[in-house]
């Protein structure tokens, strides 16, 4: 979820946003573009801003554009959800590119993302793994997202609520509660079986007392110019 971070860029980095900032649309730069492409893929980071340029400058060259390469750019999209990079590419993707079928396939996958439809998601992903499984951290990047979903939604979840949110069961999401148990605060009820749950930490998502209406509140030094009016 989110944008992928490294400490230290790569020089093929460096040098792609230094030949962006020199000129964003120069067909020329399209080979070292491509190759940060597959960098991304393979050393699991992620730039939003050098894809974007890319599919930019295959708007004006169609002939040389790489439906592998599209296709990579839109799986890392699908992996930075909630951020809304997905509709962001595929704007600049021409509508009968869209219509092949691998395409086709990650706007469905994008749909039940955006609509937290996730037992769908992963039947369909299982369906195309051809498509999603070139793309190292894909499977962990959407599990992120769909406990970032059910954070924001529930205060205590059903353990069959998440176990089918993020494809996981058995001993395999046993390890991933403690794994949540111990790092980020969540409280495991005490028991098994389905009828188990799991206890989120509090935000002003769930718990909407904890967020501040600003609308409602006035500053001291706002009231105290009206006496005077009012007087």
């Amino acid at each position: 979820m989110g944008k992928e971070a490294t400490n230290q860029k790569s020089q093929l980095a460096i040098t792609v946003e230094q030949l962006i900032a020199v000129n964003p649309y120069n067909p020329d730069i399209l080979p070292d573009l491509e190759n940060y492409v597959n960098e991304q893929v393979s050393s699991q980071t992620y730039n939003l801003d050098a894809n974007l340029c890319l599919l930019r400058i295959y708007q004006f060259e169609p002939e040389r554009m790489s439906t592998p390469i599209v296709a990579r750019i839109l799986v890392k999209a699908l992996m930075a959800m909630p951020a809304p990079d997905f509709s962001l590419c595929l704007f600049l993707i021409p509508e009968r590119v869209q219509m092949e079928e691998q395409f086709k396939t990650l706007i469905v996958l994008s749909h039940y993302l955006e609509t937290a439809r996730f037992r769908q998601f992963w039947d369909e992903a299982a369906r195309s793994r051809q498509i999603v499984e070139v793309v190292p951290g894909f499977e962990q990047a959407i599990r992120a997202y769909a406990v970032h979903v059910l954070s924001i939604t529930y205060q205590k979840v059903p353990r069959t609520i998440l176990a089918e949110a993020i494809n996981i069961e058995g001993l395999s999401l046993d390890k991933f509660l403690e794994h949540h148990e111990s790092n980020y605060g969540w409280v495991i009820e005490k028991g098994q079986g389905k009828g188990q749950l799991i206890t989120l930490p509090r935000t002003e998502f769930n718990h909407p007392e904890l967020k501040k209406n600003t609308a409602d509140s006035i500053p001291l030094e706002h009231v105290t110019r009206i006496f005077p009016i009012l007087g």
